[in-house]
């Protein structure tokens, strides 16, 4: 690897992106997007989309927050941790090792987020993991994968046992670290993630209570993971991220530069 510096700490349709720009411009909205949800971490978290036809993929420069990404600014970085581009900027060594892996061993993923945010640390730490709690969890129980937290992710090493871990999952809580999504396009990934966030914030906010849980019927659980089945069907997710990138259009286009 050259220039990967080490840290501690993706149209509005839901179509694959068809060129490089249109990836930049959909990672820079998700960048953006995440911020407004208070989802960033100052300079650590990273988010990455494949660029189409090539083994390569764009990531956030480490140095800029979420706010601050655009989609001329991120950084293109091939499977081996390459910089392709013409920048300033290194990448976040661990973001290097957690996206590579991902990029590497699922191909048909277009986009990996991952995130640190409190309720999905919190969620993390829990030796449960996430409950079926409520609703959000119920849909989404099935595509949570779990891994074992090994250190900071700066040994290239752990590759290998996040994807094993990961598998066809769309989903991968990092056990005492964080959250992790993947989907063919930035909408699915990040659709996924505002629903993996959703459900780790109603865990926290009902474990808060300190009262007597209410424990779903085991066919309740099961008639919604069939319903689960369809409830993130392209159609859908297209809606969804659509509404979002108009919501942050109203806020903001400075991110397609």
């Amino acid at each position: 690897m050259n220039q990967i510096q080490m840290t501690v700490g993706l149209g509005a349709a839901a179509a694959a992106a068809a060129t490089e720009h249109d990836a930049r411009v959909d990672l820079a909205a998700a960048f953006r997007l995440a911020a407004h949800y208070g989802w960033d971490d100052l300079l650590a978290t990273h988010m990455s989309v494949r660029v189409p036809g090539e083994e390569t993929f764009l990531i956030n420069p480490f140095g800029l927050m979420f706010e601050e990404v655009t989609a001329s600014s991120l950084v293109k970085v091939d499977l081996e941790g390459n910089i392709l581009s013409n920048t300033r900027h290194a990448v976040n060594a661990a973001g290097f090792t957690i996206h590579s892996a991902i990029h590497e061993g699922r191909p048909e993923v277009g986009c990996v987020i991952h995130l640190h945010t409190e309720a999905g640390i919190a969620v993390s730490g829990l030796e449960e993991g996430l409950l079926p709690l409520n609703q959000s969890s119920m849909l989404i129980r099935t595509e949570v994968a779990y891994h074992d937290y090994e250190g900071v992710a700066i040994d290239l090493g752990e590759r290998e046992r996040l994807q094993r871990d990961l598998g066809d999952h769309g989903m991968m809580i990092l056990r005492n670290h964080g959250t992790l999504t993947v989907g063919s396009t930035v909408a699915a990934a990040f659709t996924r993630m505002f629903s993996l966030e959703r459900a780790c914030r109603l865990q926290c906010a009902t474990l808060a209570q300190g009262r007597k849980i209410n424990q779903p019927s085991t066919e309740a659980l099961d008639q919604t993971a069939l319903l689960a089945l369809n409830f993130r069907k392209e159609g859908n997710t297209a809606l969804t991220w659509a509404a979002l990138r108009r919501k942050l259009d109203r806020i903001t286009t400075d991110y397609q530069n």
